[in-house]
C-alpha cells in the first residue's frame, strides 16, 4: 500500500538541493500523492478561513500565496513528465487527477469565507502602505477570486465549476491525440533512388530510425527534425507530398483521434466561461489581463504587421514561383513545394544552407557557447551534477551560480525527440522561487528540445534554426533561474503571457553575431572557427522570406483570435472556419485535408488562447531592447545587468510596461522590429 512514510513524493527530498528524485519515483506513487497534497492544501486553506484575527495582508494574502506548496513540486514533477517521458499509465493518471485539481482550485475561488477575507484587506488598500510587490500580489489575489467566479450566484458557481472541470479534462485529450498520431505515423522507403537530394547526414539518420525499429531502409516520420529537412531537400515532389499531408492532418481524419469536436467544444466551454463572468466573449475575458488590454490593440498590432508583410509576401512567392520553372516546375507552387524551391534558391542568393552550418554547430559545444553567454552577460556559472537525479539518461542536470558563488538555480536540458515526448520545445520548471522566513529558496528549471539526435559516424549537428531554438528557450530559462522575487505567484515566468516571450526572443539576436559565434562555433572535425564570410551569409539571408515568415504568425494570431472572439457557439466546419479566419493572410491555394486547428496545442492544450499574438507583439520588444546592446555593446555589463535586474529579476511583481519603460526609458516602437525585418 502507498502511504506517506513509503511515497517518495511525499517526503523531504534528499538529494542535492531537494531535486526530484527521479530514481525513486514510480507512477503508482502520483495519484495518492496528489490527493495527499490537495489535503494538505485543504488544511492550509481551513487555517486560513478559521483563523478569528481580522484579515490582514499576511494572515489572508500571503497565506493564500503559501497554500499547495506541496500541490505544486507534485504538479511540477508530474506533468514535466507527462510532457517529456509520457506513457499511456501517465495520460490515464492526468485523465482521473485533472479534475481534483480543477475542484481543488476551484474550491479556493469560488469560497465566500475566503473571498470575504480577501476583500476586506483589498478595500483597506490604500492605507496599507504596500510595496508594489505587496500591491501586485493584492491586486492579483482579488482579481484572481473574481476573475475565477467569486461574484457568482451559487447556480453559477456550479455552472462555472462544471465548464472548468470538463475544459482540463478536454485539453489533456487533444493533445494526447497529437502525439499519438505523431508518433503512429512512419514512412518507410527501400529504394534509395526516391530519396535523392536528401544530404548524407539526413539518410543517416532516417537508416538508423529504420534501424531502431527493426526495419530496412530508410524512415521519415512527422517529427521536426525528419520531417523538415525532408520538405527542404526531397527531390520526390509525390513524397513531399505524402508526407506534409501526413504532418498536417493530425487529429484531423474523423477517426479515434480526431479533434474537430474538441476543437468546438473548447471554444464553447471558454465562451461560456467569459460570458458567465460578464463578457462578451473569451477574448475580452483573457486580455483584460493582458498588454494588448481588449481586441481591438491585439488588431491594432496584427493589422499593421500585416500591412508591412503581405505584398513583401506575394513578391517573395512570385520571385519563387519564377525561380522554380527556371528549375523545370509547371503549374502552381503548392505548400508541399516552397520549403524545398526556396531553399534552393536560398542557396543560389546566398550561397548558403543548413549542411554548411551543421558542422561548426555541434551541440555540446553549442550548449557551451549559450551558457557561455549567460556568464560573459550576468556573471552566472553552469557546473554539471552528476548526483542530481534525472528522470531519463538523456538529461544533463546543472547547478548554476552567481558571480559572488551563491547557488541561484537547477537547471536540466532535454535535447532529443522520444517517443514520449511532445513535439516543440519548451522550459518549464520543477520548482519555483519565492522568500519565506529570510531564506530564498530557488528554482529548479528545465528546459525540453526535439533537436537531431548523433548518428552512428557524426555527434549531434544542429541546423542554424535550432541553435535559434536552443537561445529561445534558455531566455526563457534565465527568466526562471534568475527570478529574485518574495512571492511564488510573481516569480519567474508568472508574468503577462504577452510579455513572457521578451527574454526568450531577445536571446535569439546573438546567433548572428560574430563575436559570440566566434565563441564557440568550431567545425566538429578541424577545429577550424566559423569563416567570417560564413556569418555574414547567414546575416545577409536573416531577411530572406521576411514577408512570409511575418505573415505566417499573424495567419495563427487571426485564427487564435477568431475562436476566441466567436460570441455565440460555432457548429460548422472546423476547416471551413479556419480557412475564412485566415483567408487573407494566405498565399497558397487551400488544401482539402488538412488543418491546423485540430493540432494547435498553443491554443487548445497551451496557455495561448487569445495569447498568440504575443509572439509577434514580443518581437516588437525584443526588437527595441536589442537595440540598446547594439548601440551600447553586444556584452555590455551594464545593460546586461539593467535588463537583468529590471526584467528577469522581477517576474510579475510590477506591470510588465512599467518594468520594460524602467530598463529601456521609453515605451517600444514598432520601428526596431520592421527596420530588423527589412519591412520598412
Amino acid at each position: 500500500m502507498i502511504n506517506a512514510q513509503n511515497n517518495p513524493l511525499l517526503g523531504t527530498f534528499n538529494t542535492p538541493h531537494e531535486t526530484a528524485p527521479f530514481n525513486e519515483i514510480k507512477n503508482e506513487h502520483f495519484l495518492p500523492a496528489f490527493k495527499a497534497s490537495i489535503e494538505a492544501g485543504e488544511k492550509e486553506l481551513e487555517a486560513i478561513k478559521s483563523n478569528p484575527e481580522a484579515p490582514t495582508f499576511e494572515n489572508t494574502i500571503v497565506a493564500l500565496d503559501h497554500v499547495g506548496r506541496l500541490l505544486g513540486r507534485t504538479s511540477g514533477v508530474f506533468f514535466n513528465l507527462l510532457g517529456a517521458e509520457t506513457n499511456e499509465e501517465l495520460q490515464g493518471i492526468a485523465q482521473e487527477v485533472s479534475p481534483l485539481l480543477t475542484k481543488f482550485q476551484n474550491d479556493v475561488s469560488l469560497d465566500p469565507v475566503l473571498f470575504e477575507k480577501v476583500k476586506k484587506v483589498y478595500q483597506q488598500k490604500d492605507q496599507l502602505n504596500l510595496d508594489a510587490e505587496q500591491k501586485t500580489l493584492l491586486e492579483n489575489s482579488y482579481e484572481g477570486f473574481v476573475r475565477k467566479g467569486a461574484n457568482l450566484s451559487e447556480a453559477d458557481k456550479a455552472k462555472f465549476r462544471a465548464i472548468s472541470t470538463e475544459l482540463s479534462k478536454l485539453s489533456l485529450t487533444f493533445d494526447e491525440n497529437v502525439l499519438k498520431e505523431t508518433n503512429a505515423y512512419e514512412l518507410v522507403i527501400t529504394n534509395k533512388e526516391e530519396l535523392s537530394g536528401l544530404p548524407e547526414g539526413e539518410l543517416e539518420a532516417a537508416a538508423g530510425r529504420a534501424k531502431a525499429k527493426g526495419k530496412e531502409g530508410w524512415l521519415f516520420d512527422i517529427t521536426q527534425p525528419s520531417f523538415g529537412p525532408f520538405m527542404k531537400y526531397a527531390d520526390n515532389r509525390d513524397l513531399r507530398k505524402t508526407l506534409y499531408m501526413a504532418y498536417s492532418s493530425k487529429s484531423f481524419k474523423g477517426d479515434e483521434l480526431d479533434n474537430q469536436e474538441n476543437v468546438k467544444r473548447i471554444a464553447e466551454l471558454r465562451l461560456q466561461l467569459a460570458q458567465l463572468l460578464g463578457y462578451k466573449n473569451y477574448a475580452d475575458y483573457v486580455l483584460e489581463r493582458r498588454m494588448a488590454i481588449n481586441p481591438a490593440g491585439v488588431y491594432g498590432l496584427l493589422n499593421d504587421l500585416y500591412e508591412a508583410s503581405y505584398k513583401v509576401a506575394l513578391q517573395e512567392k512570385q520571385e519563387i514561383q519564377e525561380f522554380a520553372a527556371t528549375e523545370g516546375f509547371e503549374g502552381e507552387l503548392m505548400p508541399w513545394d516552397w520549403s524545398y524551391y526556396s531553399e534552393k534558391l536560398k542557396v543560389k542568393k546566398f550561397d548558403l544552407n543548413d549542411e554548411m552550418l551543421k558542422p561548426y554547430f555541434e551541440l555540446s559545444r553549442v550548449t557551451e557557447g549559450v551558457l557561455g553567454l549567460a556568464t560573459d552577460l550576468f556573471g552566472i556559472t553552469f557546473r554539471e551534477n552528476k548526483d542530481i537525479p534525472v528522470y531519463n539518461p538523456e538529461v544533463t542536470a546543472y547547478e548554476v551560480f552567481d558571480a559572488d558563488g551563491t547557488f541561484l538555480s537547477v537547471f536540466y536540458t532535454d535535447f532529443h525527440p522520444r517517443p514520449g515526448k511532445q513535439g516543440g520545445a519548451w522550459m518549464n520548471d520543477f520548482k519555483g522561487q519565492w522568500k519565506e522566513n529570510g531564506v530564498d529558496s530557488r528554482p529548479h528549471v528545465t528546459i525540453v528540445m526535439n533537436f537531431t539526435r548523433p548518428t552512428e559516424t557524426k555527434p549531434a549537428l544542429l541546423t542554424f534554426y535550432e541553435v535559434e531554438t536552443l537561445m529561445h528557450e534558455f531566455g526563457h530559462a534565465l527568466h526562471g533561474m534568475l527570478a529574485n522575487s518574495t512571492y511564488s505567484s510573481l516569480s519567474g515566468t508568472n508574468v503577462y503571457r504577452d510579455f513572457v516571450e521578451l527574454p526568450s526572443q531577445i536571446m535569439e539576436n546573438w546567433a548572428t553575431q560574430k563575436e559570440f559565434l566566434d565563441r564557440f562555433a568550431k567545425h566538429y572535425q578541424t577545429g577550424e572557427t566559423i569563416p567570417a564570410e560564413l556569418v555574414q551569409k547567414i546575416v545577409d539571408s536573416q531577411n530572406y522570406l521576411a514577408g512570409y515568415l511575418s505573415i505566417r504568425q499573424l495567419s495563427f494570431g487571426y485564427l487564435d483570435m477568431a475562436w476566441h472572439t466567436l460570441e455565440k457557439p460555432y457548429t460548422g466546419s472546423v476547416k471551413d472556419f479556419e480557412e475564412q479566419a485566415w483567408k487573407k493572410t494566405q498565399i497558397f491555394p487551400a488544401v482539402d485535408g488538412v488543418c491546423m486547428s485540430t493540432q494547435f496545442g498553443h491554443l487548445f492544450a497551451g496557455g495561448y488562447a487569445a495569447g498568440y499574438y504575443g509572439y509577434k507583439w514580443a518581437e516588437v520588444l525584443d526588437a527595441d531592447a536589442f537595440s540598446v546592446f547594439k548601440e551600447k555593446g553586444l556584452f555590455n555589463k551594464e545593460v546586461a545587468a539593467s535588463f537583468r535586474k529590471n526584467i528577469l529579476e522581477k517576474g510579475g511583481t510590477e506591470h510588465p510596461m512599467e518594468l520594460y519603460k524602467r530598463f529601456r526609458g521609453h515605451e517600444p516602437t514598432v520601428d526596431a522590429l520592421l527596420e530588423r525585418s527589412g519591412l520598412q
